[in-house]
């Protein structure tokens, strides 16, 4: 995959689909490489122009000093759509990434035609419990925390279900560098979009999973309800729906990116 400078560091991305279709950026978890979005892939390369980049401090991409903040992370999206000479772009996030899409539409609305907030809060959690996650993978390594993260990601029944597919993300979640995840954790400690989101006003879609242990269903809606206009639907899976509920959210995603609206198509 290529590398591509911008500033102080490389991005690793790419560019698959339809050329001369719009784009489509997609936005990783928190511990995962692009390499999360193929399921979807085959269907929105149908679509669209399908931007995938390692988030920094993740898989490909440099792994710069920390802590990251989420203003960086998502400046590192208007950066690369800059390099890339990409004007405007449809934008799909999930967890972290949703965040990042939350930066967006309120810090780069612009650049965004449409926006989908997937397994995502305004606020994860506590600055207490981030200390406690950055502390133990400072003290062990990723092979710490991973089987304790795959389980937050996937419900009881699809790692039953799936046990090769649950031992693949353990392993991308396991390759990841330590002072990546752990500087990503920072920006997830430090970022509060509560007050913030009500401003977006571009077409967004939050998905959130109705058995998600990390950003629960209550915490989509309550996006959702801040963005006027917002449209809301669950899937029955924990965090991780790009792979364990892959076709429902392909469906749900792509018949909202591709209806028409007045003034965003």
């Amino acid at each position: 995959m290529p590398l591509i400078r911008l500033g102080e560091y490389s991005v690793n991305y790419a560019l698959t689909g339809t050329s001369r279709a719009p784009v489509l950026v997609l936005s990783n978890s928190l511990g995962a490489t692009f390499s999360m979005w193929d399921p979807q892939l085959a269907e929105f390369d149908k679509h669209f122009r399908v931007l995938r980049y390692d988030t920094r401090g993740h898989g490909g991409s440099a792994v710069t000093p920390g802590p990251y903040s989420l203003g960086q992370l998502g400046g590192d999206v208007v950066a690369l759509l800059d390099a890339l000479k990409i004007q405007s772009a449809y934008f799909c996030g999930l967890s972290l990434g949703g965040l990042t899409g939350l930066w967006l539409g309120t810090h780069a609305a612009a650049r965004l035609r449409r926006l989908v907030v997937s397994s995502a809060s305004a606020k994860f959690g506590t600055a207490e419990n981030w200390e406690k996650r950055i502390a133990a993978v400072r003290q062990g390594d990723m092979k710490l925390i991973a089987p304790q993260v795959v389980e937050r990601w996937y419900t009881s029944d699809f790692r039953k279900r799936a046990p090769e597919t649950i031992q693949a993300m353990q392993q991308m979640l396991e390759s990841i560098s330590a002072d990546g995840y752990v500087n990503c954790c920072a920006a997830l400690r430090d970022a509060d979009m509560r007050e913030e989101i009500s401003d977006i006003a571009i077409p967004t879609l939050v998905i959130s999973g109705t058995q998600d242990p990390v950003s629960p269903p209550a915490d989509g809606q309550f996006i959702a309800n801040k963005i006027s206009g917002a449209k809301y639907h669950e899937v029955d899976a924990a965090h991780l729906l790009t792979v364990e509920a892959a076709g429902e959210f392909t469906e749900v995603v792509l018949r909202f990116l591709t209806a028409v609206g007045a003034g965003d198509d």
